[in-house]
C-alpha cells in the first residue's frame, strides 16, 4: 500500500483525497496545512491533519507527498523544501519557469535520496507528451495547442484584483476557423489572437465603474490584450448558477508531412474535454505518485518529468497485465 501525504488542501487537495480513496493500491495518511488544523476539515474520517511545520517529523511515514500549492508561488519555495524530506509530486505549470525549477527540485531531491516529479498534469504533463510523441513520429511538421473551452483560473483571479470587481470568471474559448484550418493540414501561422478568445463574466462591487473596468480588462498586458475580449457584466446570483463549474480541456495537434516528395499529410490530434479540471489535474497526480513510489524502490534519485516515465509506471496492474490487456 503506497502511503499518500497531500501538502494544501484547496481544490486540488479535495482532488487528490478522492482520487486516492479511488486506487486501491494507495491510503491517505496525513494532510498537511499551514493553517490550525483543527479548523480544516477534510473529507476522509480518521485521517490527521498536521500543521507544516512538523511535516519532517513523518518523513519515514510517508511514501510520496503530493503538493498541492494555492498559486503558481508555492511550488518553487515548497518542492525543493519538502524534496528533503519525501519522494515528492507537483503540478508546477509555469511553461517558462520549468528548467530553474527543475534544476531547483533535482538539486535538493538528489542531496536527500528521494524521488521528485514536477509539472504533473494535463499541461504540462498529458499534452506535453502528446507534443513529444507526435514530434518524435512526425519530425517534418508544426505543433499546434488550443486550450479550452473553460475556466481559466488564473486569469480570472486577475480580474477579480482589479479595482470594483467583486467576482469573476473568464473563459478562453478556441477560435473555430483555426482549429478547422489546422486539422485541414494547411499549416496556417497563428497570431494569439487568431487561435482564442477571451469571455469574462463579472460581478461589480456597488458604485464600481463598468466602463474602467472593461477597459482594464481588456488592455491588461500578458492576460488580455493580445485576445479579443467580451466582457459580461451579470449578478452574483446568476455567476453563482452558471458559472461554477470547473470545466476546461483543449487539443494539442501536430500536423506533418511525410514522402519522399512530402506529399503526404498526416494529422496526429489530442484533445480533452473535462468536466473539472482540478479532478482530472489530480488524477493524473495519483497516477505518478505511483510511478515515483516505484522509481524511488528502484534506487532513483533526483527530478523527473512526464517526460522521462515509462507508461507502465503509472499503472497498478503488472506488465504482464499490461501487454495481455492494453497492448
Amino acid at each position: 500500500m503506497i502511503k499518500i501525504g497531500i501538502l494544501g488542501y484547496g481544490n486540488l487537495g479535495k482532488g487528490v483525497e478522492c482520487a486516492v480513496k479511488e486506487a486501491d493500491d494507495m491510503e491517505l495518511t496525513a494532510v498537511f496545512t499551514r493553517r490550525d488544523p483543527d479548523a480544516l476539515t477534510i473529507q476522509t474520517p480518521g485521517v490527521p491533519v498536521v500543521n507544516t511545520a512538523e511535516a519532517a517529523d513523518w518523513k519515514d511515514k510517508i511514501d510520496v507527498m503530493i503538493l498541492c500549492g494555492g498559486s503558481a508561488t508555492d511550488l518553487p519555495q515548497q518542492t525543493p523544501e519538502y524534496a528533503k524530506y519525501f519522494n515528492v509530486i507537483d503540478s508546477f505549470d509555469t511553461h517558462a519557469k520549468i528548467p530553474q525549477h527543475f534544476a531547483a527540485v533535482d538539486a535538493a531531491a538528489k542531496e536527500s535520496g528521494h524521488t521528485a516529479i514536477i509539472s504533473v498534469g494535463w499541461d504540462p504533463g498529458m499534452f506535453s507528451l502528446s507534443r513529444v510523441y507526435a514530434n518524435a513520429i512526425l519530425p517534418d511538421g508544426k505543433d499546434y495547442t488550443f486550450w479550452g473551452k473553460g475556466v481559466s483560473q488564473g486569469h480570472s483571479d486577475a480580474i477579480r484584483r482589479i479595482k470594483g470587481v467583486k467576482n469573476a470568471k473568464q473563459y478562453t474559448i478556441p477560435v473555430e476557423s483555426a482549429l478547422e484550418a489546422v486539422r485541414s493540414g494547411a499549416n496556417p501561422e497563428l497570431t494569439t489572437r487568431d487561435k482564442h478568445e477571451r469571455e469574462c463574466f463579472v460581478v461589480l462591487e456597488e458604485g464600481a465603474d463598468a466602463a474602467y473596468v472593461e477597459n482594464e480588462i481588456k488592455t491588461m498586458p500578458n492576460y488580455f490584450s493580445d485576445y479579443n475580449t467580451t466582457v459580461h457584466f451579470i449578478s452574483e446570483e446568476e455567476l453563482e448558477k452558471n458559472h461554477s463549474e470547473m470545466a476546461h480541456g483543449g487539443f494539442v495537434i501536430r500536423s506533418g508531412k511525410t514522402g519522399m516528395n512530402k506529399e503526404h499529410n498526416h494529422i496526429i490530434e489530442y484533445s480533452l474535454k473535462l468536466d473539472s479540471n482540478p479532478e482530472f489535474t489530480t488524477s493524473v497526480l495519483v497516477a505518478y505518485a505511483r510511478a515515483a513510489k516505484r522509481l524511488a524502490d528502484e534506487g532513483v534519485t533526483g527530478c523527473k518529468t512526464v517526460l522521462d516515465i515509462a507508461p507502465a509506471y503509472l499503472c497498478k496492474q503488472s506488465g504482464e497485465e499490461l501487454r495481455k490487456q492494453l497492448l
